[in-house]
């Protein structure tokens, strides 16, 4: 990528002056970054992976597990009984120096291949520079990797080390990364508390933090490592409660556990207290307070629980009240519209073609029938009849009446399918329109 910002540009200019990853810090890689491995077999023949050496030893394998030393070139190697002539490591290291106003981290891969019986080819290659302005900041110089998601060694070792865009895997690369010991550090890194211990800290992440936030070079100066980890690790909790942390310590109280005093300090804000208090924030027997203040929010949330299901009982109440007012009106409707046909039957020897009298018997013949009678409010029609046509109780077709017609609109069996008495059904009924006149003039 083409350097476009003025940092960019500088960063690109001073990269190009650095010499290349020193011979005496790929020697030390070699010996700290890699496994050097003794492929031991069941009769005791050791390999050396390094230089390749075979030779036999009488001890055990339990007094040979804690390690051995080559006899030709010295090196300590760690034991392994296996059938397995190669073996393939990649790892990093970072060698830490300083260009101009820049702090710089620059990241090697190493790889070795290691074949039984013949001499370890070691490989040492520039991957990744960091770049920290004095305000933290970070540019990124890299070589391009390949398209992958799952697989983070991936590196186009051929290609140019140039300006990338910030990638994640920067970070992590850094941070699975040994440090070379020798170090060049900015002044105003060592002037912000730095003393060449990274206290299990990222290097990037912890150079950034003590340029550019204040709070953490108070904590390394103050020697509160372990704060300073964890407000590295929870950056809002330190927005939160800085302000609180420092009256504590303004009171010297003494915080023996700090996540579980910002966990206590959150409780706290929860319950509405004021965590700038001094009482509230430095209690003297602080699991008594922890314990107190955990039992004050599992209370507050009892309540809450309890007030949210005796609203919905409220609302339940008004949603049936509702529903009962609403089906009191449809049924006060229904008989309206509906009553006077009450009562109406048409039969013949065999069938018998009743009204519908109730919704709830709209319902029944829709449930029994799976058709839509009820489901479609047919008993809010003003202009339609329902009548259900029965063979000694049981049901047999549904029929709906077109009260301005007199005339049969549809008449459907059990589905919606006609059955072998349709015809008659619809015949008997359309002979019967006087009786439902007379109802209607009635």
């Amino acid at each position: 990528m083409t350097p476009k910002t003025k940092i960019q540009k500088e960063v690109a200019r001073l990269s190009a002056t650095l010499r290349p990853i020193s011979d005496a810090q790929i020697e030390w890689a070699y010996k700290h970054c890699i496994e050097h491995i003794a492929y031991r077999t069941k009769n005791g023949t050791i390999t050396c992976s390094d230089c390749g050496h075979v030779w036999h030893s009488k001890s055990t394998l339990a007094d040979t597990l804690c390690g051995c030393r080559c006899p030709i070139c010295g090196a300590e190697l760690k034991v392994e009984e296996t059938r397995k002539r190669t073996r393939h490591q990649t790892r990093y290291f970072c060698v830490i120096t300083s260009r101009k106003d820049f702090q710089v981290i620059r990241v090697a891969q190493v790889r070795y291949e290691s074949r039984k019986g013949e001499p370890m080819k070691f490989y040492c290659t520039e991957v990744v520079q960091r770049w920290i302005a004095q305000d933290g900041k970070v540019t990124d110089m890299a070589l391009l990797r390949g398209f992958t998601f799952c697989y983070c060694d991936v590196w186009a070792l051929d290609s140019n080390m140039e300006v990338r865009p910030y990638n994640s895997l920067y970070d992590e690369v850094v941070a699975w990364s040994d440090v070379y010991p020798r170090m060049s550090i900015l002044p105003q890194l060592k002037r912000n508390g730095f003393k060449g211990n990274f206290h299990g800290v990222s290097p990037v992440r912890l150079f950034k933090a003590l340029l550019s936030d204040p709070r953490m070079e108070t904590l390394m100066k103050a020697g509160e490592i372990e704060e300073m980890k964890y407000f590295l690790s929870n950056p809002v909790t330190a927005d939160n409660l800085w302000a609180s942390y420092l009256i504590a310590k303004r009171h010297h109280y003494k915080i023996n556990n700090i996540g579980m005093w910002c966990d206590y300090l959150n409780m706290l804000k929860n319950l509405d207290k004021d965590i700038r208090n001094p009482k509230n924030i430095c209690p003297n027997d602080f699991i008594k307070a922890h314990d107190r203040v955990n039992r004050l929010i599992d209370a507050k949330r009892e309540k809450a629980r309890a007030e949210r299901e005796r609203q919905y009982e409220i609302e339940r109440r008004e949603r049936e009240q509702q529903r009962l007012l609403k089906e009191k009106e449809n049924e006060d409707k229904f008989i309206a519209l509906k009553s006077k046909f009450f009562g109406l039957v048409i039969a013949d020897n065999e069938l018998t073609i009743k009204v519908l009298e109730s919704i709830d018997e709209y319902y029944e013949e829709g449930r029994k029938q799976d058709i839509c009678v009820f489901g479609a409010g047919y008993y809010r029609k003003e202009n339609t009849l329902i009548l259900s046509a029965r063979i000694d109780g049981e049901i047999i077709e549904t029929v709906e009446v077109d009260l301005r017609t007199l005339k049969v609109v549809q008449c459907h069996g059990k589905y919606n399918k006609d059955t072998e008495y349709h015809d008659r059904i619809i015949n008997l009924v359309n002979s019967n329109a006087k009786l439902i006149r007379k109802r209607m003039t009635a």
